[in-house]
């Protein structure tokens, strides 16, 4: 067991419920990485702030960006003021205004995609597939972000998965269902990527690791809420002195 003093480990901002089925595989993901570092009963310092996702689907699918913003926004300054040292937004889709997010706070916000950059580019991947809500494989936020940032070549798959995929998320993965059909479909999809060129594929809705998993496939996958998750470990504990 590692001794830490408990001022030394950063608290956790983590703003969720977009949908709360994936921000209950952060929470759980957290805390475990912080018990496997440091043993015992220790567990992460969290504050969460989960939202009503009913109205946000709504305004996401009007186009309504702005008053989504405002929203989270409102959201991530009450976690501020609660005593997180750093921010998650738990949903990849909603870093389509983590900019306005950002410029709202003084904490730093962790963003989704450096996280699986990272990774990507540390496993030596240059092309990797995205599947995701419809904003996220055809909107810029962030496979441009990949792109520009990062220099990856993401490839997306046609109109017809695309439409599929972003259907499962919000009708079935969203409510907690995970049915055999979808699955084979999203597995099929992973495959026509990597015959496409992609090295791995990103899981790019934090939901979608609820329904596919490495076991599933031998084309690389990366879970975002995973890597996300383990990213927020290594940010609380990085200024961390420990005792053996």
């Amino acid at each position: 067991m590692n001794h830490i003093n408990n001022e030394q480990m950063k608290t956790i901002g983590l703003l969720g419920g977009m949908s709360w089925e994936s921000t209950l595989n952060y929470y759980r993901k957290i805390n475990e990485g912080i018990k496997n570092a440091l043993g015992g009963l220790h567990s992460a310092k969290i504050v969460m702030y989960s939202v009503d996702f009913e109205p946000i689907e709504k305004l996401q699918h009007a186009g309504d960006w702005d008053g989504t913003a405002k929203i989270l926004s409102e959201a991530a300054i009450r976690i501020q003021a609660a005593g997180a040292d750093f921010l998650l937004i738990c949903t990849n889709t909603m870093h389509k205004v983590a900019p306005e997010i950002d410029a709202a706070i003084q904490i730093p916000l962790l963003h989704i995609a450096d996280a699986t950059a990272e990774v990507l580019i540390s496993s030596g991947i240059k092309s990797v597939g995205l599947l995701g809500t419809a904003f996220t494989m055809e909107q810029e936020f962030y496979k441009g972000r990949l792109a520009d940032k990062y220099g990856l070549h993401v490839l997306v798959p046609n109109e017809h998965d695309r439409h599929f995929i972003h259907k499962v998320i919000y009708e079935e993965l969203c409510i907690g269902k995970a049915e055999s059909h979808s699955k084979a479909e999203y597995l099929r999809i992973i495959e026509s990527l990597a015959n496409q060129g992609a090295e791995a594929a990103i899981l790019g809705c934090t939901e979608i690791g609820m329904l596919v998993h490495q076991a599933d496939t031998t084309v690389k996958l990366l879970d975002t809420t995973e890597i996300h998750a383990a990213y927020a470990v290594m940010e609380s504990l990085k200024d961390a002195v420990f005792d053996a």
